[in-house]
């Protein structure tokens, strides 16, 4: 695989979960290795090898300088609370709640990601994780036929992000109306710019579209 170099340090890709977590926890916060290692007084190079080498075993101060400087915790970046529902700890002290603008609902739908599909079925509400791509101010996402009971009707939307280190975190609602994309050419286009394929795997060829009517979103900040 290619390298970078990264002022002197040459940046391979991450490997092992904690490297993985590390080194995505950083870019989410658009820190560089550098940047990181500078933060917590560590060598960047042992960053690096931190990230790159699935053996790696750092310390618990180690571990506990880069959870400060990343804003999460050791449990996060170890994978301790892979399993566990998000927002498990206590509220924060002083909670500030606010309403989203349009526009900032748009800027974190982003471009894709994993988001909660609501829909009305006749045995009673369901609602199922499906990942998406943002495209020309919609939603789209890709199935198989009979996996997720939205191909025509109205729908609800929802994305969010916890933070649990600081009992802060944000989510957006859509609400619209799905539609199975049926034209052979715009399926073809939505697979070219779409970020990837379903995480669940197999067969899913099948595109529908999410045309928002009404776009809200709070945020929950210490």
């Amino acid at each position: 695989m290619d390298a970078k170099t990264q002022g002197n340090v040459t940046e391979g890709p991450p490997s092992g979960d904690l490297g993985r977590r590390i080194a995505a926890r950083r870019t989410q916060l658009g820190l560089t290795r550098e940047e990181t290692a500078a933060r917590a007084g560590m060598a960047a190079t042992y960053l690096a090898h931190l990230e790159e080498h699935p053996a790696a075993a750092p310390g618990p101060g180690a571990l506990g300088t880069l959870a400060a400087v990343l804003q999460t915790t050791v449990s996060a970046l170890t994978g301790g609370d892979a399993d566990l529902p998000p927002g498990p700890g206590l509220a924060g002290h002083t909670p500030e709640f606010t309403e989203l603008s349009r526009t900032e609902c748009g800027d974190l739908l982003s471009t894709h990601g994993v988001g909660r599909l609501a829909v009305s079925t006749a045995h009673g509400p369901v609602i199922v994780p499906v990942n998406y791509s943002v495209v020309d101010g919609t939603i789209v996402f890709r199935t198989a036929r009979g996996a997720t009971p939205a191909t025509d009707g109205p729908v609800a939307f929802e994305v969010d992000r916890i933070d649990d280190a600081f009992s802060q975190g944000w989510s957006v609602l859509v609400r619209g109306r799905a539609r199975l994309v049926t034209e052979l050419d715009e399926a073809h286009r939505l697979a070219r710019r779409a970020h990837s394929t379903p995480w669940a795997g197999g067969r899913r060829d099948l595109w529908v579209r999410i045309e928002p009517y009404a776009v809200t979103g709070r945020r929950i900040a210490v």
